[in-house]
């Protein structure tokens, strides 16, 4: 959708006169946008320019890939970001991401730096890319670290979309036995039930137990999506809890398949963002507050924050991290080596790489593990349907005989 344009001229405490753009609902809006500002509006009309709105969803996260690695392109060419928004704005397809790029523009020139302006899309932008934009800008190196912002965004996105990739096999098999099963209830055990009944004989307890089943999901199937759904609503509003989730991130460490899996997980993206934020000169500190909030494990976070508390108090990280625990001997025992070589940064970058080594090399025997495992109970599932009823037509027919 779009939202209406306001064209105005104003001017500042000091005297000092500006035009520009602000979207707005309606004329009103847009005066207190201005006073927010400490801007005086001398004159405001509205304007044909379309200024483009999007929406948390309809961001997808090629889309900032294309973004990072356009503005990168056009900085390192000395070009100003104002100007670079602008050729950018021209050339994304996205919609959406259009919009967003118009926002940015609009606000670098009302004077705000990029990554201020990138501060009010905290769902485009997290803290990580704002802090790494600012201290590009703060230290005029900003067509240093975009590269490698770049690179970190991509290697996150390919992490994130090789687990997608290896979970859909297992899921179109796990979908499909629900299918098969349901379809069987529901179509085919019934037809049994009519032979059954005209043919009077008595029913085995087996097939008397899924001919009662099916019943019940003709008459009640209904509420089967209803169920699924309260099921996911509650699932939400316990992820909104804080004290809930942060049991039900604990429990997910401790899983036996699945827990190192999720460690590991958060460990290489800790370990990558944390890396890149120091290599970056962003200091130890501030580095692990902005590295803490990318990691998704709720139970994590709060160990994090201990480890922050005691590298401020003097301790170094290889120390804080092996205190608390929980966190893989490797992680902590590099940290250390990188702490005594003066090579943290580049430390903690490779064993990232090591940690989603791991992450690939579990998900892998877990995949090929859960897709026999899948096959074995739908062949089980269906075959034990069709076995149960046709002995039971069997049986009625050697009674009759």
């Amino acid at each position: 959708m779009s939202t209406s344009p306001y064209k105005y001229e104003a001017v500042d405490a000091e005297g000092v006169s500006s035009t520009g753009h602000v979207a707005a609902d309606s004329e009103n809006e847009a005066l207190r946008i201005l006073k927010r500002k400490n801007l005086t509006p001398i004159k405001i009309t509205q304007s044909s320019q379309r200024i483009f709105t999007f929406s948390k969803k309809k961001v997808a996260g090629k889309d900032i890939i294309d973004f990072t690695n356009g503005l990168s392109t056009l900085v390192q060419s000395r070009i100003p970001i104002d100007r670079s928004l602008t050729l950018l704005e021209g050339i994304t397809e996205s919609v959406p991401m259009r919009g967003l790029v118009n926002n940015l523009r609009r606000d670098v020139k009302e004077g705000r730096t990029l990554a201020a302006a990138m501060e009010n899309y905290p769902f485009v932008f997290n803290q990580m890319y704002v802090n790494i934009i600012r201290a590009g800008e703060e230290g005029g190196i900003l067509e240093t670290l975009l590269p490698s912002l770049e690179k970190n965004l991509e290697a996150s996105a390919r992490t994130r979309d090789t687990v997608i990739s290896a979970l859909i096999y297992p899921a179109v098999l796990l979908v499909t036995g629900i299918l098969s099963v349901g379809l069987l209830l529901v179509f085919v055990v019934p037809q049994f039930a009519m032979m059954f009944e005209g043919a009077g004989a008595n029913i085995p307890n087996s097939a008397l137990f899924l001919l009662s089943v099916s019943g019940l999901i003709k008459q009640y199937g209904f509420l089967i999506p209803i169920i699924v759904f309260l099921i996911w609503t509650l699932l939400r509003l316990i992820n909104k809890d804080s004290l809930y989730k942060l049991r039900k991130d604990k429990f997910l460490l401790r899983l036996p398949m699945g827990g190192k899996f999720f460690l590991y997980r958060d460990c290489a993206v800790f370990s990558r963002t944390l890396g890149f934020l120091l290599n970056a000169g962003i200091p130890l500190i501030r580095a692990l507050r902005i590295s803490r909030e990318v990691v998704e494990n709720s139970f994590l976070r709060e160990l994090l924050v201990n480890v922050e508390e005691d590298v401020r108090s003097g301790i170094s990280l290889g120390v804080a991290l092996d205190k608390v625990k929980y966190f893989p001997v490797l992680l902590h025992q590099l940290v250390t080596v990188g702490e005594e070589s003066g090579q943290t940064a580049n430390i903690l970058i490779k064993s990232a790489l090591t940690f989603e080594t791991i992450v690939s090399n579990q998900l892998s025997r877990l995949v090929a593990a859960l897709q026999p495992a899948l096959i074995l109970i739908l062949a089980v599932a269906v075959g034990g349907i069709t076995i149960t009823m046709l002995s039971a037509v069997f049986s009625m027919n050697a009674v009759e005989f």
